[in-house]
C-alpha cells in the first residue's frame, strides 16, 4: 500500500500496513489514521523510535471489534522497530471541539503486550479512559502530521489551547530533576523543546529541540545537550549526571514560570 506523505522506511511500511488493516476491520465506523510522531519529523530510528498512530473513529467499536484490532495490531508490532507500536483511538466527537483530558476508547504500546496476551478481556474491559498525552499528540498532528486515509486533519481536530498543550507536556516532564539519571536523553532534549514552546510556539521534535537548545542555553549546558543528541544518533555518551541534575533543575524552574500568569 502506497501513501502520499509516507517515507520509504520502516515506520512507513508498518503506518501503511496498519492503515490497511484499520481501513478493513473498522469499514464505516473509521474517521481517519493519522501519523505522528519521529516519523512525521524526520528523525525516526529504528533502534529508538515507535511508530505514532491515532485512529478516529465515529463511535466506540464493540469489543468484538476491539478484539480484532488488537490482534491486528499486536501482530504487525512484531513486524515493527525495537520499541514497536503506539497508539490510540478516540472518537471524534472529542476531537473538535478538543476535549481535555482527551477520552480514549483503546490503547496500545509495547509496554502493555505481556498484559494483552495473558488477558485479553480484562484488557479490551479496562484499556479506556482519559490520557494527557492525547493533548501533545494532536497539537503535533495538527502542525506536522500525515493523513493516511479518511477525513482531512483540519477537519476532524479542533486547535488545543496552549495551557492544555502545556499540561501536558508538564505532565511528562515533572518529576525530571529526579528522573533525568536513569532516562537522560530523553528528558535532556524533551526539557529544552518544551521550552522552546513556551518561548517561540515551536512544535519541536526531541532533535530539533536539543538544537534549539544549542543555539538558546546558556553554554554551561551545551555539553550535555551534545552528548544527548549523539546518544540519539545511536552514539554511547558519558554524562556528568550532577550537571545533568542541575539542567533539570535550572529548566523546569524556567518553565514552571513561564506557566504563571503574567
Amino acid at each position: 500500500m502506497v501513501i502520499r506523505g509516507l517515507q520509504p522506511n520502516e515506520a512507513g511500511r508498518v503506518a501503511g500496513q496498519f492503515t490497511q488493516e484499520s481501513e478493513r476491520i473498522l469499514g464505516d465506523n473509521l474517521v481517519g489514521v493519522y501519523l505522528h510522531g519521529s516519523a512525521v519529523m524526520g528523525c525516526f530510528k529504528p533502534e529508538k523510535s515507535d511508530v505514532d498512530l491515532l485512529v478516529v473513529v465515529n463511535e466506540e467499536p464493540t469489543d468484538t471489534v476491539k478484539r480484532a484490532f488488537l490482534d491486528m495490531v499486536v501482530s504487525l508490532n512484531e513486524t515493527g522497530p525495537a520499541k514497536g507500536i503506539e497508539m490510540s483511538v478516540v472518537r471524534r466527537g472529542v476531537c473538535k471541539p478538543f476535549v481535555y483530558p482527551t477520552p480514549f476508547e483503546l490503547h496500545f504500546s509495547k509496554m502493555h503486550l505481556d498484559w494483552y496476551r495473558s488477558n485479553p478481556e480484562n484488557y479490551i474491559a479496562k484499556m479506556k479512559g482519559t490520557d494527557r498525552d492525547l493533548a501533545a499528540h494532536i497539537t503535533v498532528i495538527r502542525a506536522r502530521g500525515v493523513c493516511l486515509c479518511g477525513a482531512p486533519i483540519e477537519e476532524v481536530f479542533g486547535e488545543v489551547p496552549a495551557e492544555d498543550y502545556m499540561d501536558s507536556l508538564w505532565y511528562d516532564i515533572a518529576d525530571a530533576e529526579d528522573d533525568i539519571a536513569e532516562d537522560t536523553m530523553y528528558l535532556t532534549l524533551n526539557l529544552a523543546r518544551v521550552l522552546a514552546f513556551q518561548k517561540d510556539g515551536s512544535v519541536l521534535s526531541k532533535k530539533e529541540g536539543g538544537e534549539w537548545g544549542l543555539k538558546n542555553l546558556p553554554e554551561k549546558y551545551h555539553m550535555l545537550l551534545l552528548g544527548a543528541l549523539s546518544e540519539y544518533r545511536g552514539e554511547t555518551p558519558g554524562y556528568d549526571i550532577s550537571a545533568a541534575k542541575e539542567y533539570a533543575g535550572a529548566m523546569l524552574r524556567l518553565i514552571r514560570n513561564n506557566m504563571q500568569p503574567q
